[in-house]
């Protein structure tokens, strides 16, 4: 069976649509509707159902659905292992948002430096999303929060972090949380933490970027939980009630990981990389 088939498939039936699916390939319409005819003539099924709004799923579309995705996915995957196999000619990199501004740029600059001629991709999100996209073939590592504890992956380098409750040292603080994303590893923690406390009654409040968490907690918004270093990066030292978690207690070291069937070929250089 083709794969470049099973991609144009997969692209038409996650848009639910021809058109789109060929702007999203970069292919004309004609070639997408003739390589859907083939792949259907290939099977023996009529695989979409033509709507006034453009297409869904047969029934025996969504019998092959998954089995394309995984086709597909692998295809890319050895395509990508290919073009690695002398030198790491690209490479992806997933972080956390809290850890962006503190280690991904001088991650990135030091690996510019090195690698001249590697080509980066850049994803930021939180940890659950990161580790996400790391098990999908769609990054390479990824800096997380925690150890993943997953049998997929490994981690490659470990980074202490000093982890700190806040809240304001002018006033008595509101009873919420003020985070990154509710699936940031920082908000999870905070929430399990006050409810081991009794406390059950708090809101929560999402930003987007840590400046703004650190602001709002001083002004006597809400607390939050962040590292020391995003703390330091924005001179907020002096201008909160700062409490320092027990380590025993919490796991949100910052780790760099990679799968353990797809480990980059400069892994040595990033188990010893200095941030």
């Amino acid at each position: 069976m083709d794969s470049n088939l099973l991609k144009v498939f997969v692209s038409v039936a996650n848009n639910n649509s021809i058109s789109l699916g060929a702007q999203e390939l970069g292919y004309a319409q004609s070639n997408v509707t003739s390589r859907i005819k083939q792949l259907e003539k290939n099977i023996g099924y009529s695989l979409f159902h033509r709507i006034p709004k453009g297409v869904k799923l047969t029934h025996e579309g969504e019998k092959l659905y998954p089995f394309a995705i995984e086709i597909v996915k692998k295809v890319e995957e050895a395509i990508l292992q290919m073009k690695n196999v002398n030198h790491q000619t690209i490479l992806r990199i997933g972080s956390t948002q809290s850890n962006a501004p503190i280690r991904l740029l001088p991650f990135v600059t030091k690996l510019n430096n090195d690698f001249p001629q590697m080509k980066i991709e850049l994803f930021t999100n939180t940890t659950p999303l990161v580790i996400s996209e790391l098990l999908d073939y769609k990054i390479d590592i990824g800096f997380v929060s925690g150890n993943p504890n997953h049998k997929d992956i490994m981690v490659l380098q470990k980074f202490e972090e000093d982890i700190y409750l806040i809240e304001s040292k002018e006033k008595e603080s509101e009873n919420c949380i003020l985070g990154y994303k509710e699936s940031c590893a920082y908000y999870t923690f905070l929430a399990s933490y006050f409810k081991n406390q009794g406390n059950i009654t708090f809101k929560t409040t999402i930003f987007e970027n840590y400046e703004t968490i650190l602001g709002c907690t001083k002004i006597g918004m809400g607390k939050s939980v962040v590292p020391k270093s995003i703390i330091d990066k924005f001179d907020y030292s002096n201008d909160l009630k700062m409490t320092k978690l027990n380590k025993k207690e919490y796991d949100l070291s910052t780790h760099l990981v990679c799968r353990k069937d797809y480990i980059p070929m400069i892994s040595e250089y990033l188990k010893t990389i200095k941030l």
